[in-house]
């Protein structure tokens, strides 16, 4: 359990036994006095209940400010370290770009080419972990996007390794989403790598909108067993062993969509699979037409 769980648990704890003790001492000591019955029960009882709880929230608060005060101090420590971590990539990318232009050796710019893809690759996971840590201490603000971008920019991104697999964006150019742009870019992109790392030769992605609110990436390939539905968005699920399994990926997905309170639903297909997300919450428009083929 996390140090700070801990800590949390037993201070609530202690709080709570002493004013349920000191409650029922003073309880004892008024019945005793005045003794009880129904002419003086709420006389004796509410005001009680109400000063136990004054006295709860009092000590909670100065038990457990220094608890919340050292995580005030960490996020802004993290904070801090993630903003000068970009800095060196930064630098790193832009002196590699500068000098590209300089070299002409090509087995020189071969290794420029490598240093260039590791900064990149280590600002997509600088990227990455500000995301996931502003998530957890901020309130991730809402982009209004066109949602045919997004789907795009994530085949793009797919292009080197899709091979033969024919990938069919039917988005509505003109719909707009308003949600966590960053969020929903994972979403699409997990979908998208688990829907072509489970095709088939010469197979083919589609994705588009059906019932102007429902958003769908289908693919032929591998269908996921029925028995597996309710498993699949686990962190380690992992249905065939050969491959590296839907796992972490899938689970992204759910966590976003149950925050952002998007309805998705696992289709098997004869041959192939279909995720639905009902995005009506989201739609900044009335733009979108049904594109299901």
């Amino acid at each position: 359990m996390n140090s700070k769980i801990k800590d949390f648990l037993i201070s609530i704890s202690i709080v709570f036994t002493f004013t349920t003790i000191l409650t029922l001492f003073m309880n004892y000591i008024l019945i005793s006095y005045f003794g009880l019955n129904k002419d003086n029960f709420i006389i004796i009882v509410l005001p009680l209940l109400v000063c136990s709880l004054v006295l709860f929230l009092a000590l909670s608060k100065s038990i457990l400010e220094p608890l919340f005060k050292s995580d005030e101090n960490l996020q802004k420590t993290v904070k801090k370290t993630l903003h000068e971590l970009n800095i060196p990539v930064s630098t790193i990318m832009l002196n590699t770009q500068m000098l590209e232009r300089k070299i002409t050796d090509e087995k020189a710019l071969k290794r420029l080419e490598r240093i260039k893809k590791a900064s990149s690759d280590l600002l997509k996971l600088y990227e990455d972990m500000e995301y996931s840590i502003k998530k957890e201490i901020d309130n991730v603000d809402k982009d209004t996007f066109f949602l045919y971008e997004v789907v795009n920019n994530s085949i793009d991104k797919f292009e080197d390794i899709k091979k033969d697999i024919r990938i069919e964006n039917n988005i509505d150019k003109e719909l707009l989403l308003k949600t966590d742009k960053n969020g929903f870019y994972k979403v699409i992109d997990n979908l998208l790598s688990n829907a072509i790392k489970y095709n088939k030769s010469d197979g083919y992605v589609k994705i588009g909108l059906k019932e102007n609110t429902i958003l769908f990436i289908e693919n032929s390939g591998n269908t996921i067993d029925t028995k597996y539905l309710f498993d699949v968005f686990d962190t380690f699920f992992q249905e065939d062993s050969s491959k590296k399994g839907f796992g972490l990926g899938l689970s992204i997905v759910k966590e976003f969509c149950d925050k952002n309170k998007i309805a998705i639903n696992i289709i098997p297909l004869k041959d192939g699979s279909r995720f639905e997300l009902n995005l009506k919450k989201h739609f900044f428009n009335n733009l979108s037409q049904d594109t299901n083929i």
